[in-house]
């Protein structure tokens, strides 16, 4: 697709998108007629009204993925993998329509877009070839008595919520080893930018998953539909991105029916850029841990702690980048920064500069509102912040970055684990050695070194403290889809006669 996108191009795209709920492999209307308006970030206007989910909707949806359990679960490996290999293929080669769909409901410019794009549909190759690596193992007991036999089994029906961020690859991060484990699924979309989701539903079912096997249920009543599912009996793990705050009481609602839980949360990354740093190095990653997705990210940069003797230059070159962003609509050529995901986002950014700066925080560049329709506000450098400011405790989710400095490797480390959370860290030195007791020290479950992006589908992405329980990717993302099931078996030699 080129840079120059007309009207009836978005349009045409939209239309092209399922609107209603996608249960049992039908797409339908919600029971009781209701529906949600999705609007453009950047103008504020309505891009497209979708079904809304009712409660009786949403254990709809859990009926049908619990008829579909079994059969899905004994689907051989090979087939389940095929299916996410096809996904895989049919989402990269729409892949233009996937990031213009992105960019329209959720804002960011269109090279963040398929950047997107390309990391999304990664998590369904990555996960096709990890269906066939699900294993166990054959042993004998310690006294020989018994033989020990080790299996692992899905999970079984699968509750995914995701936030409005990282519309598609928040999706393909969850669906992705859920059914390559062999669990069926029930899809809460974010309200905010849920086509793409409706997009992805409509190519897995053109790549071959089964009538009921994935069912997306979008509702702008999400507690009214979530809360009775996470009841029921039938439903066995919950996975969640979003909120700490969402986070705790989903945590707690779980807690009756024990269910497996995965929760990707909150964030406050720090960036710490010592004396010895490749300072453009440092700029560069600080750019890309700050700014990607417009800052509206949880591995977002939230606090940059630079080194006294480099700060000032540091805090002149970042600015300068800074300043160069044009910030616009996210389908124009030149834009490098789009609109806020809603007001009430950019108030929050809003409100949280505005207290930074009365307590002492001076601005370096930017600093406000973009006057006009659309939601979009300045990048932003502050410096001199005091120690108490909420934005150095709050994740900002926007492009704002506050500048902290610090003396001694010890301060640093100090500043970066004094927070609840704990997601990701970066850090810039050319130390080898203070590199490697950072990723000791910092108390995060991702760390960073000399890079200012860590996110990989062959890593396990996920955090420490109130920033979540699980991983998601690697290795280690399809393991939350599976239980461990232990068999014990008589010794097969007993009886027989030992000198035959």
């Amino acid at each position: 697709m080129t840079e120059t996108i007309s009207q009836d191009q978005e349009r045409q795209l939209v239309d092209s998108v399922p609107k209603g709920l996608l249960i049992r492999g039908q797409w339908r209307p919600a029971g009781d007629g209701g529906t949600v308006d999705v609007h453009d970030p950047s103008t504020g206007e309505l891009l497209a009204t979708i079904a809304s989910a009712t409660p009786e909707d949403g254990m709809a949806a859990l009926a049908a993925a619990d008829a579909a359990q079994a059969s899905w679960a004994r689907s051989a490996p090979r087939a389940r993998a095929e299916i996410l290999r096809k996904a895989f293929e049919l989402v990269t080669a729409r892949a233009d329509d996937f990031a213009l769909l992105m960019t329209l409901e959720m804002g960011k410019p269109l090279a963040d877009s398929r950047a997107e794009v390309a990391y999304g549909a990664e998590f369904l190759r990555w996960f096709s070839e990890q269906t066939n690596r699900v294993s166990g193992r054959y042993s004998v007991a310690p006294d020989g008595a018994a033989r020990l036999l080790v299996t692992k089994r899905p999970v079984g029906p699968s509750l995914l919520i995701t936030p409005w961020n990282f519309p598609l690859a928040m999706g393909t991060r969850k669906i992705g080893p859920a059914l390559a484990a062999g669990c069926t699924v029930v899809f809460k979309p974010a309200t905010l930018t849920p086509l793409t989701t409706l997009l992805l539903a409509q190519t897995l079912i053109e790549a071959g998953v089964p009538d009921g096997v994935v069912n997306v249920i979008p509702t702008r009543h999400a507690g009214a539909v979530t809360g009775p599912l996470i009841r029921d009996p039938r439903l066995r793990k919950l996975s969640f991105t979003g909120s700490t705050e969402v986070g705790r009481r989903l945590i707690a609602d779980s807690a009756e029916q024990v269910l497996r839980v995965s929760m990707e949360l909150g964030g406050n990354a720090p960036l710490l850029v010592f004396e010895d740093a490749d300072l453009e190095q440092a700029v560069d990653g600080a750019m890309l841990a700050k700014l990607r997705n417009g800052g509206e990210a949880c591995t977002a940069a939230n606090r940059l702690l630079v080194h006294r003797s480099v700060a000032e230059e540091f805090t002149r070159r970042l600015a300068e980048r800074f300043s160069r962003h044009t910030v616009g609509r996210g389908t124009l050529p030149d834009t490098k920064i789009g609109p806020l995901v809603d007001d009430d986002t950019r108030d929050k950014v809003e409100r949280l500069v505005t207290a930074a700066v009365a307590g002492g925080a001076r601005v370096v560049t930017g600093g406000a509102k973009i006057p006009g329709p659309g939601y979009f506000y300045q990048p932003t450098v502050l410096t001199d912040l005091p120690a108490d400011a909420e934005i150095l405790r709050e994740e900002i989710f926007g492009p704002v970055a506050p500048i902290v400095v610090f003396d001694t490797e010890d301060e640093a480390v100090r500043l970066a684990n004094s927070t609840e959370y704990g997601l990701v860290a970066y850090a810039f030195t050319k130390d080898l050695n203070r590199g490697l007791r950072l990723a000791e020290r910092l108390d995060t479950g991702m760390v960073g070194i000399n890079t200012g992006i860590v996110s990989n589908p062959a890593a396990p992405f996920g955090g420490v403290k109130q920033s979540g329980i699980g991983r998601e990717g690697g290795l280690e993302g399809i393991e939350e889809y599976l239980e461990t099931r232990y068999v014990g078996i008589a010794d097969p030699f007993a009886g027989l006669d030992k000198d035959s």
